[in-house]
């Protein structure tokens, strides 16, 4: 990632999932200094562009092919010290990173990348939910199924699923039957809880459903989710009012550690 003038710096910033508060610093400090901003229209809440300064070329690419967007940046990066190229979540996840940055390497131009919050994330913070729980699971796996885009040998989501780990489970509500068929094939039992958020974070448009493998599929059609939702399948789901919990030996008063000596 050298860089070389006459070009300026190209920046790969993480809007987050939708809320433009949950930009980071470093992400909205950029987006203030932009001569030109390229957002991911579709997806990033238009609002996270309110960040921009007065004057600054803002291009919306959800009609924009690869390499129309590649060549838009390089034009950009001829005038301005900064450009934006504002990516919904975290730029390295289903973000298109490597494709859009190989050209700006080839030709010269100096890039770097600001990471964001994923809407894997920003999913379980809506639901109240944790990811992982001592001696439940210590595993998380990001992932899709199967649509237009191929998965790679050995990622179909029934052998991930085998694992019992928690999966969050990207761009793949329109393909909720495949999901189903998946978690019934790794043995995951009918009231498995399975949660699902639609536009974590997004004020005013966010919906939590939650429900069992039996019946997710009928309360995500009656709450209207067609689109932009993460599914989640996990043994964490409900933890907070489980009976019973296993304490994290990190804050077990028996448990010495780096800092604190055990105190009974």
């Amino acid at each position: 990632m050298t860089g070389m003038t006459p070009f300026g710096k190209i920046w790969f910033v993480g809007a987050g999932p939708g809320d433009p508060e949950l930009i980071t610093v470093k992400g909205q400090k950029l987006l203030s200094q932009a001569g030109a901003v390229l957002f991911a229209g579709s997806l990033v809440d238009h609002a996270v562009t309110l960040y921009a300064p007065p004057g600054c070329a803002i291009r919306d690419s959800k009609d924009m092919t690869l390499e129309e967007m590649t060549a838009w940046l390089i034009e950009q990066a001829r005038s301005h010290a900064t450009v934006v190229r504002l990516q919904t979540g975290d730029p390295a996840l289903y973000g298109a990173l490597i494709e859009l940055a190989r050209p700006l390497s080839d030709a010269g131009i100096e890039w770097s990348v600001v990471p964001g919050v994923s809407s894997a994330m920003a999913s379980m913070a809506a639901a109240g939910e944790s990811m992982t729980l001592p001696e439940v699971t210590q595993t998380v796996i990001l992932t899709r199924v199967e649509g237009r885009t191929p998965m790679p040998d050995g990622e179909d989501l029934a052998s991930l699923a085998a694992h019992r780990t928690t999966i969050c489970i990207f761009l793949s509500i329109t393909l909720m039957h495949k999901v189903e068929t998946a978690l019934r094939s790794a043995g995951w039992a009918e009231d498995s809880p399975v949660l699902v958020v639609h536009k974590a974070s997004w004020p005013g448009e966010q919906k939590i459903v939650r429900g069992t493998l039996a019946d997710i599929k009928q309360r995500c059609r009656e709450a209207g989710i067609a689109s932009q939702a993460m599914i989640v399948a996990s043994p964490t789901l409900g933890a907070l009012h489980w009976e019973t919990l296993a304490r994290s030996k990190l804050y077990d008063p028996t448990f010495t550690h780096r800092f604190r000596k055990a105190s009974a």
